[in-house]
């Protein structure tokens, strides 16, 4: 999104770079999905369907979280006068929206994956797994595509600043404050 010789940080690279390795868990959910339909052995799925919790319960949600109260919200207050303020208003809600249908279609199939990480049988539904990767794919497409470019061009250089001053803040609390 930058380029990475200039001295001017870009928060929006934060937002880049974090849907790098959201794609590559979301296409180890399509595989594991595959795995688990092909009746391969829960003990053997259990590290995957470990990992895959903690992805995301500690990179989606947490990426959600940022984007709607750090990156959307210095988005709507760049927004006066703005001439394509009416598109980002658009593009944040269906944003909006699409991150509570992912964490919906998660919570269906969250259990199952929760029972196989403990080494138990379950009834994945692997359909809808496969669905929810590929929703997360193309919504993380346009989010590269179209809504980064357009925030790029709405944040003036004193909201980018702001925006990676809060993010660091943001990053910060979950560092251990008792050196």
């Amino acid at each position: 999104m930058s380029d990475p010789t200039s001295a001017e940080p870009d928060p929006l690279n934060e937002f880049s770079g974090c849907h790098e390795g959201i794609i590559r868990n979301f296409h180890q959910l399509s595989e594991f999905a595959d795995r688990v339909e092909q009746g391969e052995d829960p003990e053997t799925l259990r590290p995957l369907a470990k990992r895959l919790l903690r992805f995301f319960e500690d990179v989606v949600l947490e990426h959600h979280g940022e984007e709607e109260e750090e990156l959307f919200t210095a988005v709507r207050d760049s927004l006066d006068g703005e001439a394509d303020a009416e598109l980002a208003q658009q593009q944040i809600d269906r944003l909006v929206r699409e991150h509570r249908d992912l964490e919906a279609l998660w919570s269906e199939i969250e259990p199952a994956i929760r029972r196989i990480a403990r080494g138990k049988p379950a009834a994945l539904d692997s359909q809808r797994a496969r669905l929810l990767a590929e929703r997360y794919l193309a919504h993380a497409a346009f989010e590269e595509r179209e809504f980064l470019p357009l925030a790029k061009r709405i944040l003036s250089k004193n909201a980018m600043s702001a925006l990676g001053l809060s993010l660091h803040m943001r990053h910060q609390r979950k560092v251990n404050p008792y050196i």
